[in-house]
Formats: structure tokens, sequence, C-alpha cells
């Protein structure tokens, strides 16, 4: 497909999604216009192509950022310690690998053995599915500051929209935590060694992920990832925690139900109070663009439903007219930046407010000028 007949095809239907109130949300309207893009956009595989008709997917991910110190592990604390943590994929497969980071620590962070399992509800996992991760054919590995790591591959029967659980023993720690807050998820903590117990009773209980940020899998080239840009309404706020309803499972959902579209995965690369223009929580959208959405494997489709914080923290009218104006601009550089890597883009209108500490006239009307210009400006 030339850049003409995609940038078309964006126009035409990326006008089509207009965000509702969540509870109204119609998802059949995206499946089809799946149903549709996954023949017609079908643009470049953004990394990990495999051969052999095979290919790496981003199966799930979430957005790291800077714990805040209210956020970070309960004691006893990570170090010396072990964290078993559960997530939602979407796609299944037979092969895994899992990603890590301290892209945010301040100190390197050791983990001296990792496990992957099939999980069971709460702390508890199906031991028969229990198996160990390496790391360059090593079962430790140290992450220096500002670095991640990447599991060596292994086979693994991932069954779509199931719970993995991530076991992880560590050494040292950094005293500054990358992980993600706004889990909704609940993290289990033991001391000392316990990576392979087949539950964790007696354990802390925390609701946050640490340190963890993606699994991909190997599936047939025609599999392909959406990830989703947002702030907390993506990240899911008012679902409920270990139900796995966030907006963007719903979508997963769907998805799978479609036979002409069940390849297609949904990557929630949202941050609650994050803003696109400027770090407010975890970094701005501008500055974590490349990592959340380029760097994704197979990603092929983004959905942008982001800058409400940015407006809503404006000052009076001339500050409200000036992020509305600075808000379209950086929504027009994050759509160039994923034509060129071959992504078709989603513009998402930003929700009503009213009533809330949000509303005002002149946040109201710098809203309107944004959803305007997603609506009507043809840049999608």
């Amino acid at each position: 497909m030339n850049h003409r007949q995609k940038k078309a095809n964006t126009q035409t239907f990326g006008k089509l999604l207009i965000f509702r109130r969540m509870i109204d949300f119609p998802f059949s309207r995206i499946v089809i216009i799946f149903a549709f893009f996954a023949v017609v956009c079908s643009g470049p595989r953004q990394a990990g192509d495999t051969g052999k008709g095979m290919a790496w997917i981003g199966t799930w991910t979430t957005a790291p950022q800077l714990v805040e110190p209210y956020n970070k592990p309960p004691e006893p604390g990570l170090s010396g310690n072990t964290l078993r943590q559960v997530v939602h994929v979407s796609l299944g497969g037979e092969r895994l690998r899992v990603k890590f980071s301290n892209q945010y620590g301040s100190s390197p962070v050791t983990m001296r053995s990792v496990h992957v399992a099939v999980s069971k509800g709460g702390g508890a996992i199906d031991t028969d599915t229990d198996m160990a991760l390496q790391f360059d054919g090593l079962p430790a590995v140290t992450m220096p500051p500002g670095t991640g790591a990447v599991s060596d591959p292994i086979s693994f029967f991932l069954k779509p929209g199931s719970d993995v659980a991530i076991t992880v023993y560590f050494g040292e720690t950094s005293p500054d935590v990358t992980g993600h807050p706004g889990s909704r998820t609940t993290s289990f903590l033991l001391p000392g060694n316990e990576v392979s117990a087949a539950d964790f009773t007696g354990s802390v209980e925390t609701d946050h992920w640490y340190i963890i940020t993606g699994i991909d899998v190997i599936a047939p080239e025609k599999a392909a990832a959406v990830v989703v840009l947002g702030n907390s309404i993506t990240d899911g706020r008012g679902s409920g925690t270990n139900k796995q309803n966030r907006w963007p499972d719903e979508l997963a959902r769907r998805l799978r139900k479609n036979p002409a579209i069940n390849h297609v995965a949904v990557l929630n690369q949202g941050i609650g109070g994050n803003c696109v223009l400027r770090d407010c929580l975890g970094p701005a959208a501008l500055t974590r663009f490349e990592r959340d959405v380029i760097e994704q494997p197979g990603a092929r489709w983004l959905i942008i439903l982001e800058g409400i914080n940015d407006i809503g923290q404006a000052g009076g009218e001339a500050s409200s007219s000036a992020v509305a104006a600075a808000l379209i601009a950086a929504y027009g550089q994050m759509i160039d930046r994923a034509h060129e890597a071959g992504l078709c883009v989603y513009g998402a209108t930003l929700l009503p407010f009213g009533g809330s500490f949000y509303d005002s006239p002149s946040h109201e009307t710098a809203r309107k000028t944004v959803n305007d210009w997603i609506r009507e400006s043809g840049r999608l």
C-alpha cells in the first residue's frame, strides 16, 4: 500500500472512532473497522521477523515509569525476596519471551531467578506449567540503571486471553523503582527464594507491577498488534481490580471472537495521570512515543486517546487555548512518526468532564477545539 492509499484509509476510518462514555462504548464499531483494516492496512512489520511465516508479536505490555514513593514495593521490599505478578495476555502462542526494565533505576537490579507459569488465580500457579527463564543462557541477569533485559525464548503453551504469573527472585535492587503503579492486578511478595512455590500463602499483597514490561509470542505473519496510547481511562480507571476489564481488555475479547481478526493483539500503553506535552505522572506521551508505540513488536495500528490531563491542568483562557494548539501539533507529530513506521492511526476524541475538577468554560472550549480537529482535519 502506498502512502496516499494509507492516508486515505486512515482519514476515512479514523473519523469513525469517536469515543463516548465508556459504559456506552460501541465496541462492535471497532471490530467492524478492524476487520476492514486487517486487509487494507498492512504496512511493514515493526520488529522481530523470524522467517518461515512467523514473527514476534507483543501480546501483553505495560508502560514503565518511575514509581512514586507512596507506590513503591511494600516491606520486606524486593531485594533478596520473591515477587509473583500476574498479567492478562491477548494473543496466544507456543513460544514466548518476557521483557523487564530498570530504565528509571539509580543502581543495578539483579534477578537471580525468573519463572513463568499459568496462573490459577490469586498467588497460585499450575506447577505443571512452571518454567524457568534464562538470559543469554544464564538463569540470572543484572540490569544496570537505564537498561532492560529480554529473556531467551522458551517453549510455552500460552492460551489466548489467559492469565500468566511471572515470578522473580531478586538479588540487589534499586531504591528508585521502575514499574507500573496502575496495574489493577494484585502482586504477591514473599521473603527469600520462593520462585517455584505453588501458591503464595502468607504473602504481602500490593496492587502494582514492578520491573516487568512485556510478553511477546511467536505468531503467524498475519498476526499484528494495535497499540493504545493513553492516560488513566486506558490504563483502567474505573475497572475492577483483578477483573481484567479495562476497555482495551474488552476490545481484545471482541477481536478474539471474530475469526477474521482474532490474530490482532491489543497492547495497553496507558499511564494514569499521564500528559501528552510534559511529564506529569510518567514521561510525556511525546517522550515515550518511540518506546511505547513504534518499538512494539508487530505494531500495525495505533489508537491515541490522550490529552485531557494537559487541558485540565491549564490555567485560564489563554493557557487553555495554547494547550489545545500544542496538543494538535503534538498529535500531528505522532501521526507523522506512526505513518513513517507503517502504522495506521485512529484518533479518539477527548471525553466529557462536566462536573469534575477539570470542568471550566475555558477547558471545555479547548476540549472542543481538539475534538473538532480530530474529526475534521483529515490528518489521521
